[in-house]
């Protein structure tokens, strides 16, 4: 046994690809298996600490790229994270330009998404325990001002501010499609931030969404259809930049004296609806780690248990 709910420093989780976690200086190292009232996230999460900012890199799709966009366990990955002491989520994604002038190679800061998933559990709340979050704005506009800032420092070419169209997939958009989300003035189209990014904001978590271009979608006249190899060749080409960018935002985050009064970290203020005496005990339990910041302690509530082990 590591670890406890309580028992760490804040941390930045990092959601992506493998090999995200290979950083030089990066130390203190260690894979752990987290465990959530959600069953096992995609994989083991991958903890270190670089200078002052202790991190948590969990791959979205598993390790190797096992797990496909609508089977991955997204509200056990946003537990996990938040039971090891996550406070901000960076998430590092490969999508589709649905603008001319956003060029593979492009980084996007997210500050929009439209969602049409519909095969994916969106909400850690439900019946016994309902529960109504805002996500008029749904990234942390504190966080995304560092991970812009980093890129403008790098030169990596990006663009501060975007809509995600997030697609179930796991199959490519028809032409049809493409055309249609270019007409609702989307910028780019991926298959994984929807619902991360819904239950980062349950969790409290602060979230930003970097959605890294790897290719036009099949809009594009010289582009008749988008190739895995392309987007990995395109992936592997924004790799130093990705960890670079991770290693400036992680030190940002961490000296961010802002931080603990942001207001994503009070998303769950007044989203409880249902009256306390109607609550299902059982639900509030399994809730704990998401919501217990605003769940008044039950009388037969167990002491906390220790939720990470060695593997």
């Amino acid at each position: 046994m590591i670890t406890t709910e309580s028992s760490h420093p804040p941390r930045l989780g990092i959601i992506g690809g493998s090999g995200l976690y290979d950083l030089p200086g990066l130390t203190d190292t260690r894979w752990v298996a987290v465990d959530t009232p959600w069953g096992a996230p995609s994989d083991q999460i991958f903890l270190g600490r670089l200078g002052d900012a202790h991190l948590a890199f969990l791959p979205r799709h598993g390790r190797g790229h096992r797990i496909p966009p609508s089977e991955v366990n997204y509200r056990a990955n946003i537990a996990a994270l938040k039971r090891l002491g996550a406070t901000d989520v960076l998430s590092l994604s490969a999508v589709g330009g649905l603008r001319a002038d956003l060029a593979p190679g492009t980084f996007v800061v997210v500050d929009q998404f439209v969602d049409r998933t519909f095969a994916r559990a969106k909400s850690f709340f439900g019946s016994g325990l309902v529960a109504h979050v805002s996500m008029a704005h749904p990234v942390c506009a504190r966080l995304g001002t560092h991970v812009a800032a980093t890129l403008a420092a790098q030169g990596v070419p990006h663009a501060r501010g975007g809509t995600y169209l997030t697609m179930e997939g796991p199959q490519f958009s028809t032409l049809a499609e493409s055309h249609l989300y270019r007409s609702w003035n989307c910028d780019v189209i991926g298959m994984t931030n929807m619902p991360e990014a819904k239950l980062a904001r349950e969790a409290e978590l602060c979230y930003a969404s970097v959605a890294m271009v790897t290719d036009f979608d099949c809009w594009h006249p010289a582009h008749d259809a988008v190739t895995v190899d392309a987007i990995i060749g395109a992936l592997l080409a924004n790799a130093a930049a990705a960890k670079d960018l991770v290693r400036q935002v992680a030190a940002a985050a961490a000296a961010d004296r802002a931080a603990p009064s942001c207001t994503c970290r009070s998303a769950l203020d007044h989203a409880l609806i249902t009256a306390p005496e109607a609550r299902d005990p059982a639900m509030v339990q399994r809730l704990r780690t998401i919501a217990g910041r605003v769940l008044p302690p039950m009388p037969d509530d167990p002491p906390a248990a220790a939720v990470a082990h060695e593997p």
